[in-house]
């Protein structure tokens, strides 16, 4: 089987989780679920970055042991995962001593390769991005120094370890250019060579004013970074440093899904450090944009963080999924409003899917016995069934291009098609003195639906296996192989009885 491998960043444990976690998470799962029915053998991984500054403060205003902490946080981040009925592989922490050790293999490689020295650090950071800044990345107001998002950073001096960042500059700018699809959506791609060509300096990955983290082997007071601490875990779900070959075959074909605020790490310190430990580069960085709520940006401090549970709680788990996924193009900003969100599934989910499945399958119910009426023929160009069988590849090229909205928006539109024949066929006229087009038109419309139910499953999980279920199509046929012509449903193919799918919002 083709192997893909398709990673979330590890989330922060310093607070609960909110819309951005569940929207990189449910984008990575989409994906995996698609490959996976279309026969890929899938490796998807996330988890929870548990060291550094801000988790030694969180835990001290607790008043807690920081490993007591960690643990009661990144349980919020593993129940997020089953909430959102996740598909992923792994869940790496980096308190977990496979995680330490793959670390700290990784650090020796640097040293062996002579890419880390000792020196004494000074520069700017800030202990909410655990970042260390150059001064043109900042914005000045009066004497103090801010992140362009408004966190205020601070002067620090100490010693610290350093990677020769500075010698990788050229080799990852030819690299880009070698694999111009590294990093998407273009718009980032071209910030990060901008930054790159602005000149790199060495790194600094390692702290000593704070204890919790990785210990820096051979040294007494040196924690390791907590970046490069945090990015090995991508390696850590291979077993790394005893990655097999099997497991390699994962990682030629990685695809790390980020918010665009960690770009610089995952598209610069990330393949430099890979490239200087002679470890190949993964396949793709695709950097995602961020929510706003309602046109303003969501801060906890202003009270407007989304709470993933609640909207599911409110309106379902499809419902939440399907918003996030078709409202934006993957890689833009989106706006969240429950005006918008209601309007969305209210004309998708309740009007174009729910109610013509519902009214269809009625009508089959009282006319034909809840049966299939005909046996499907197999269209022609023109026919309305050959562009139902035809869809997948379309829609295939979409996910592999990482334009999930677009793969939707396919099946939307045939959706609408649908919609429209069911109108023209006026089944409840033709039933009076036209069976047999009654009973084509019904046939080509629950064929459709069996097509549609199948390739909704990456993107509405729970409705399309209700639709499929109804449908009374088997497990075993409800991979993407089963989605042409040669799998349909035939004559008296039992339908069971119609429930209502989605709920219509006020």
């Amino acid at each position: 089987m083709k192997k893909i491998f398709f990673t979330t960043p590890i989330f922060y444990v310093n607070d609960s989780p909110h819309i951005g976690h569940a929207y990189t998470t449910i984008i990575c799962d989409a994906l995996s679920k698609f490959f996976n029915l279309d026969e890929y053998d899938v490796l998807f991984t996330t988890g929870t970055d548990e060291h550094g500054l801000k988790v030694e403060k969180a835990a001290k205003k607790n008043k807690t042991d920081p490993k007591v902490f960690v643990d009661k946080v990144s349980e919020n981040f593993v129940n997020l995962t089953k909430r959102l009925e996740i598909s992923n592989t792994d869940f790496v922490r980096t308190t977990e001593e496979r995680h330490k050790k793959a670390a700290r293999k990784f650090w020796k490689l640097l040293e062996e390769k002579d890419q880390i020295y000792l020196s004494k650090y000074e520069g700017w950071y800030s202990v909410r991005d655990e970042a260390f800044y150059q001064e043109k990345e900042l914005k000045k107001e009066g004497d103090k120094f801010y992140t362009l998002d408004g966190e205020e950073v601070q002067w620090i001096e100490e010693e610290s370890f350093f990677f020769r960042l500075s010698e990788w500059g050229d080799k990852l700018l030819k690299y880009f250019n070698e694999n111009p699809d590294f990093i998407l959506p273009l718009s980032r791609k071209n910030e990060v060579v901008s930054f790159i060509k602005s000149g790199l300096k060495d790194l600094s990955i390692s702290r000593t004013s704070f204890e919790w983290g990785i210990k820096v082997e051979g040294s007494t007071n040196h924690i390791m970074y907590v970046w490069i601490d945090a990015l090995v875990n991508y390696l850590t779900s291979l077993d790394f440093p005893n990655t097999s070959e099997e497991q390699f075959n994962y990682w030629k074909n990685c695809n790390h899904i980020i918010g665009k605020d960690i770009l610089k790490f995952h598209a610069v310190y990330w393949p430099a450090m890979l490239m200087a430990a002679d470890i190949p580069l993964p396949k793709k960085v695709f950097a995602h944009g961020w929510w706003t709520n309602e046109g303003k940006k969501i801060s906890k401090s202003v009270g407007n963080v989304i709470d993933p549970n609640l909207m599911i709680d409110k309106y379902g788990l499809d419902q939440f999924r399907y918003f996030l996924l078709r409202e934006v193009t993957l890689g833009q900003d989106g706006d969240f409003s429950e005006h918008s969100f209601k309007a969305r599934i209210n004309s998708d989910l309740s009007n174009n899917l729910g109610n013509l499945i519902q009214r269809t399958l009625k009508f089959n119910a009282k006319h034909f016995a809840n049966k299939m009426p005909i046996d499907i023929q197999e269209p022609k160009k023109n026919d309305l069934l050959y562009e139902v069988y035809n869809l997948f590849p379309k829609i295939k090229v979409n996910m592999q291009n990482f334009q999930i909205n677009k793969a939707i928006e396919e099946i939307f539109i045939l959706l609408a098609k649908l919609n429209k024949f069911m109108d023209t066929a006026e089944p409840w006229n033709s039933i009076k003195n036209n069976r047999e087009k009654t009973a084509i038109d019904l046939s080509t419309l629950i064929e459709s639906f069996r097509v549609v139910g199948i390739l909704l499953q990456p993107f509405i999980p729970d409705a399309s296996n209700n639709i499929l279920n109804i449908l009374n199509i088997e497990k075993k046929a409800r991979k993407f192989e089963f989605l042409n012509f040669k799998y349909k449903i035939n004559k008296d193919h039992c339908i069971n009885e119609i429930e209502p799918l989605f709920p219509k919002y006020d």
